[in-house]
Parts: C-alpha cells; structure tokens; sequence
C-alpha cells in the first residue's frame, strides 16, 4: 500500500509527515506548490472522497478568497484545471493511498496504520483514558 502525502510547505504537513515517520508508515511525498498535482491525480482522488471536491477545497485560503471567478459555477473539468493551475485551493496536506483520503491534518489519520496496529493503538489509548479517570 502506497502512502501519497500532497501537500505544501505548511505546518500541517509538517505534522503529517512526522506522525507518519513515527508510526513507521512509509510515503512519497509531493510539494504540489513546486510539482503541480496533475489532473489525472485529482481524478484520483476525487473518486475516493466522499464529497467530492468540497472534501479537499480550502475555501478558507487566501487564493480561494481572492479568486474572481465563482468556483461553483464552473463544471469539474474546468473546476479541475483551475485547481491544477492554482494548487493552494487544495486543502494541505491531502494524504491518499489505494483506498482512504484524508483532506487536511487530523487524529482521523490513524486510518492509515495497518489495521493490528490501529487495533492495537485502539486499546492502548482507551487504557491510557481509564487510567486518567481514576486519578482524577
């Protein structure tokens, strides 16, 4: 299973990296503001989500702020070249692999360890909260 991390010189994807570094999961990584994402790799991963292109749009960023066109009256080939010729209306970072997304740094990216691992992380962190109700 192939870890893709897309992402920008930002601190989430600092973060993302590290976590996947520390739980031994192995990445490529690609700077998509120096290495466009190409636009047969956002149909890739527009298949994947759930919610289309609302799942990895930042319209929180600036370049979405300052875009004159209205994003959503365009169609998603015309939506997905844009995105190709401005790579910071993406959510940083986008983490793929053959199966699972995820838009943005979050805990939720646990779904990326190995399920024995997952399981295993599962029970260790429910042991580490008992323990913490009890003296407290």
């Amino acid at each position: 299973m192939t870890v893709t991390v897309y992402g920008r010189s930002c601190s989430s994807t600092r973060k993302a990296k590290q976590w996947l570094k520390e739980n031994g999961i192995p990445y490529v990584e690609r700077n998509i503001t120096q290495d466009p994402i190409t636009i047969g790799e956002l149909h890739s991963i527009l298949r994947i989500t759930e919610n289309g292109t609302d799942e990895i749009m930042a319209v929180k960023s600036q370049t979405y702020q300052d875009m004159n066109a209205n994003l959503e009256d365009l169609s998603l080939h015309e939506l997905i070249e844009y995105i190709n010729k401005y790579p910071k209306l993406l959510k940083s970072p986008i983490i793929v692999d053959e199966k699972r997304l995820q838009a943005g740094y979050s805990e939720d990216i646990r779904q990326f360890l190995p399920r024995k691992t997952r399981l295993k992380w599962r029970m260790n962190h429910l042991a580490f909260n008992r323990l913490g109700d009890v003296t407290n």
